[in-house]
């Protein structure tokens, strides 16, 4: 029998009018104002996004998981959540993109858990037109719940007086932020900057938190009481299989969830470095993640003898496991953005090459007969190859679906899956099982 959880915390999904509004360091801001102030914070990230929690996790100092109807599933967002309520004092939820964009999009979120949205509005180069901003963001749809917006990058106290008195009846201003470099983060083709990639970012995100504080932002979300099942233990399918996983600042794209679910089938996770270490650590399978090879490139080819192992290990019929980034070092040769060609691992064969604008994005799953594989697709590079794609994803917004190749134990892909969604699949390409492509419905 599944067992209730219950929580009541003070909480809230911050969003934005769409992206670029700086919804991401005030959240992180937020999270590390309370925690200062000696609560316990947990954060969540509307979406398939790997760069946005990492910052949120040293925000908060606890772990951030990503919520998303199709992607995680519905039973999934409400127990994390419930989950948290029962254990922290503050809970906030970080959207992706514009409140309403998306299908689902972070208000769907915000209504399926019961949350009240937080809107950031970035208010440069505006006045009056801010309340009237605020006000179609929320009377948009009649199920979401809107008391309150945070103005950004606001110029002076002149310029937030004009925003107060700019708020429709029934909306209030919770804080106007000012133009701050403490609340400014770098960020490069597919996101922020990682996190373990800046310096001094703990200090950076105290400042913030202060600047917030004297912007009047200390004051609490409205407490929230969440409730949920909680889930199933998996079926333990990975029990005696050792897992090496790519981990460093090349092969950083891991969501938490997908490292929990094969512990929790009873892999043991064998952390490496691709651009540190030179031999692979004992293991049954290897997991080559999504990050950043091609600003890596020369140190990747440089590592002959970890190519090497990588051979030996794929030359063996071990299982492998390759996305995104993890694809692009699979292949004879990667092309940088200066044009620069590096010899990679050549499992497959053929190249891929940065581009220089964006060349696929969106949610996307694959079918198998042991279940849908969700997730999704992110990536500024293209491919050149003779290997024919064993599959295709399914594409259920954004660009065309992936191909996805087999090479021997090698299954490798632009797309990102989310484990959670189908454990059977993900137990089967671990455990070197034939997978069969179904068609997609």
């Amino acid at each position: 029998m599944a067992s209730l959880i219950r929580g009541t915390a003070h909480a809230a999904l911050i969003s934005a009018p769409g992206s670029g509004q700086g919804k991401s360091m005030v959240t992180a801001a937020l999270a590390r104002l309370h925690r200062n102030a000696g609560r316990r914070v947990r954060v969540f990230k509307h979406g398939p996004d790997y760069l946005d929690p990492m910052l949120q996790e040293i925000a908060s100092g606890a772990p951030v998981y990503q919520l998303h109807p199709w992607m995680t599933g519905e039973a999934e967002c409400r127990w994390r959540l419930a989950q948290a309520a029962a254990e922290a004092d503050v809970v906030l939820v970080e959207g992706s993109m514009g409140l309403f964009d998306g299908d689902p999009s972070s208000a769907d979120l915000a209504m399926l858990a019961g949350l009240p949205a937080l809107p950031v509005i970035d208010a440069w180069g505006m006045a009056q037109t801010f309340g009237a901003v605020a006000q179609g963001l929320a009377n948009f749809h009649p199920g979401l719940a809107i008391h309150e917006v945070i103005a950004n990058r606001v110029g002076s106290p002149g310029h937030a007086r004009l925003l107060d008195e700019s708020m429709p009846e029934g909306l209030s201003l919770l804080g106007a932020i000012p133009r701050h470099e403490a609340m400014a983060i770098p960020d490069r083709h597919l996101g922020l900057v990682q996190a373990e990639e800046l310096e001094g970012l703990d200090q950076q995100l105290d400042a913030a938190a202060r600047v917030l504080e004297e912007a009047g932002l200390d004051r609490l979300p409205a407490l929230v009481t969440l409730e949920a099942e909680a889930p199933p233990a998996p079926p333990r399918l990975l029990a005696g299989r050792r897992i090496a996983v790519a981990r460093d600042a090349a092969f950083a794209f891991l969501y938490r969830g997908n490292l929990e679910l094969l512990e929790a089938m009873g892999a043991e996770l064998a952390f490496f470095s691709p651009l540190r270490d030179h031999a692979l650590p004992e293991c049954d399978a290897l997991w080559l993640p999504g990050g950043y090879p091609e600003l890596h490139g020369a140190r990747l080819a440089a590592n002959t003898g970890l190519g090497e192992a990588i051979r030996a290990h794929h030359g063996a019929g071990k299982p492998i496991l390759a996305e995104c980034g993890g694809l692009m070092a699979c292949m004879e040769r990667l092309v940088g953005g200066e044009g620069a060609a590096h010899t990679m691992f050549g499992l497959l064969p053929g190249e891929a090459r940065l581009a220089g604008r964006l060349q696929g994005i969106g949610l996307q799953s694959l079918s198998t007969e042991r279940g849908e594989l969700r997730g999704h697709t992110y990536h500024h590079s293209t491919l050149t190859t003779e290997q024919a794609p064993w599959a295709h994803t399914r594409r259920l917004a954004g660009s065309e679906a992936e191909a996805v190749y087999r090479q021997g134990s090698l299954t490798a892909s632009y797309f990102h899956g989310y484990f959670p969604s189908a454990p059977q699949a993900v137990a089967a390409l671990f455990r070197g099982e034939p997978l069969t492509p179904t068609p997609s419905l």
